[in-house]
């Protein structure tokens, strides 16, 4: 990793491509958190290749498989690494959020080198709630609706904001140490929830975060005051709403022990109507085992039909995205033409 992050730095890049032709298309090094970032970044980045430029999706170490990919990838963002030629394609997480509170929330933010997904991570996209019903529809091959995901995640978003809010205040006002992301995550998540009476597992959503909202107002009253603007910025600055709050929660929280116990007893049940349904129209037994094994191959589990889902494209979040990349390439073509001129 060392020798990585001494030698290979945007500069490297940029000389590498003066030494080709041309005509030969310009190579930027993106480089990803982890290998699950690869295919979303490339489903991003695919859009802004033509035939004078790609982008080239790398790991940041050579040694590492997942273990501390933050901790790895921190050691490229830095003004001396990262350029028109090497950029970085992070996780937001909560420092979009924080921006000017820490430095690196700050580089990160700020940096034209460095595009991050303007949600807390890619998880958050997967599990975008207008996109939820195609992809169980993939999983299952059965189009009927037992749930209305939008909004279900409209309901559970309002009911966990202000607890959202107070965990931003904390990290902001560095309390955090009292009430960690990690006890957050412990409040709204589920154990178990029935897609048919989803109103009972929002509930006791509810209620935990109401106990917690009554402990933080005890033991923090200094909070009084400044919770409102801290509450207001969010909206109007960042965008982030009571109905949207899903979307910028901790992502493996989102989709490990939200969307998932919530999809998968769905996919369950639609599995069985189908079967049942290929049971009942078969006209003999051989048919039957042949649409049965012929079904049972082409569902899919469907937390891998949300990993490999790209309908979060249509979020209204991606345009901050897009909006990022379009100016580094602004950035990158002013730089060139700077470049021709002095030559």
């Amino acid at each position: 990793m060392k020798r990585l992050t001494r030698n290979l730095n945007s500069a490297y890049f940029e000389a590498a491509n003066r030494l080709r032709p041309s005509r030969t298309r310009r190579r930027i090094v993106a480089y990803v958190e982890s290998f699950d970032d690869v295919a979303f970044w490339r489903s991003i980045l695919d859009d802004y290749e033509d035939d004078t430029r790609y982008f080239e999706i790398k790991l940041p170490s050579r040694k590492n498989l997942g273990k501390g990919k933050r901790q790895a990838l921190m050691n490229l963002l830095n003004a001396d690494q990262l350029g028109g030629s090497m950029i970085a394609c992070v996780d937001a997480d909560y420092d979009y959020l924080l921006q000017d509170v820490y430095e690196e929330s700050r580089f990160i933010s700020q940096s034209p080198y460095v595009i991050h997904t303007f949600v807390y991570a890619i998880e958050n996209y997967q599990c975008w709630a207008p996109s939820l019903h195609k992809s169980v529809v993939t999983a299952t091959l059965n189009d009927r609706p037992i749930l209305n995901y939008e909004e279900f995640f409209r309901e559970y978003s309002q009911i966990i904001w202000p607890l959202f809010v107070w965990n931003i205040w904390c990290y902001r006002h560095e309390k955090y140490k009292h009430f960690t992301m990690t006890d957050f995550c412990g409040f709204i998540g589920f154990h178990s929830i029935s897609p048919y009476h989803p109103e009972d597992a929002l509930a006791q959503v509810r209620r935990r975060v109401n106990q917690k909202m009554a402990w933080l107002q005890r033991h923090f009253p200094e909070g009084r005051g400044s919770y409102p603007s801290l509450r207001t910025e969010l909206q109007e600055k960042f965008g982030v709403t009571p109905e949207t709050t899903y979307l910028y929660i901790q992502g493996h929280t989102l989709f490990d022990n939200v969307v998932l116990p919530l999809l998968e007893p769905i996919c369950a049940q639609l599995r069985k109507e189908r079967e049942r349904e290929i049971k009942t129209l078969a006209m003999h037994a051989k048919q039957r085992q042949c649409e049965l094994s012929s079904y049972q191959h082409s569902v899919m589990p469907i937390d891998i039909v949300l990993k490999k889902s790209t309908t979060f494209h249509a979020a209204p979040q991606m345009e901050k995205v897009r909006s990022k990349i379009e100016a580094l390439l602004r950035l990158n073509n002013s730089g060139a033409s700077e470049s021709g001129n002095n030559q």
